[in-house]
């Protein structure tokens, strides 16, 4: 395994670089661990490499709320300050302050 840092944290609002989502990272793998069935249902052509940091975010499109789980190199800070509307974001999260997030007491570790 190569050792790598994660370049987005707990609490950071991202949006994918390819298509129209946008979240909040709650979970973060040091490198790919969903199943073989997920990883090849990927189109090879746009297929990640799994040595890198994946991402759990609770994301949003413009028509509705989900869980994604992404690889690092298709994700990109969000500036836009747009607080999400995901409902699981309240649960789990403090706003800080536009596009930051930060996990209630009970949520860490």
């Amino acid at each position: 395994m190569k050792q790598s840092s994660a370049k987005f944290g707990i609490g950071e609002v991202v949006r994918h670089k390819l298509f129209p989502f946008r979240g909040v990272v709650f979970d973060v793998d040091p490198e790919f661990a969903n199943t073989e069935e997920w990883w090849n249902a990927i189109p090879a052509d746009v297929r990640p490499d799994r040595d890198q940091p994946f991402y759990h975010l609770l994301a949003e499109n413009s028509e509705t709320e989900y869980v994604a789980y992404v690889s690092e190199q298709n994700l990109e800070h969000d500036g836009s300050g747009e607080p999400l509307r995901n409902p699981h974001v309240e649960q789990i999260f403090v706003e800080e302050q536009a596009g930051r997030y930060r996990p209630k007491a009970n949520f860490t570790h």
